[in-house]
């Protein structure tokens, strides 16, 4: 599975992720706003930015999200931890809009085309998300992910952070409210 792939919606252009984005992204990320509710609260911070955009660069499957109308980067997701066994699965996550986005369907408009890719090539999407980030939690429900029964617990910042695992099958996108 190409885990960078190009992908297009009415809205969209969905690209691999490159290091000149770095700075449009930071303009997004630079909003406490938007990681109020994520485990990793503090991403608004510099250097905590730079290392997320470094690591999602590292991993072989970022993309930048860009708005078709205005030419200009709106957020940034990432296709990660791909297996090959049992039909194969794929990560969905490190998801991130600007806050103009919000409410606009741009985030169900953009997993629908990812999710389309993605099962052309496995049987399984996983989404990983931080148990108190309901906005999140939210919009997973929203496009017809189910929470599964693991979890994942570890730290940061010297507190407890709890990672809920959702999934959606091949059969369940196909019957679901993005078909």
């Amino acid at each position: 599975m190409d885990r960078q792939p190009t992908l297009e919606t009415d809205r969209l252009i969905i690209r691999p992720l490159e290091e000149g984005d770095r700075e449009a992204l930071f303009g997004i990320a630079s909003d406490p706003a938007v990681w109020e509710q994520h485990p990793i609260h503090d991403r608004w911070r510099r250097d905590v930015f730079d290392a997320f955009f470094d690591e999602g660069m590292a991993s072989g499957g970022a993309l930048a999200v860009i708005d078709k109308r205005t030419d200009r980067i709106v957020g940034s997701t990432r296709y990660d931890r791909l297996s090959e066994d049992e039909g194969g699965s794929v990560e969905i996550g490190w998801t991130f809009l600007a806050p103009v986005c919000w409410g606009k369907g741009i985030n169900p408009e953009m997993k629908r085309v990812m999710l389309d890719h993605a099962f052309r090539h496995v049987a399984l999407v996983e989404f990983r998300v931080g148990d108190t980030n309901y906005r999140s939690r939210n919009a997973l429900e929203a496009i017809g992910a189910e929470r599964s029964d693991r979890y994942e617990l570890g730290k940061y910042d010297g507190k407890r952070v709890l990672h809920l695992y959702y999934e959606i099958t091949r059969e369940g996108f196909a019957q679901g409210p993005l078909a």
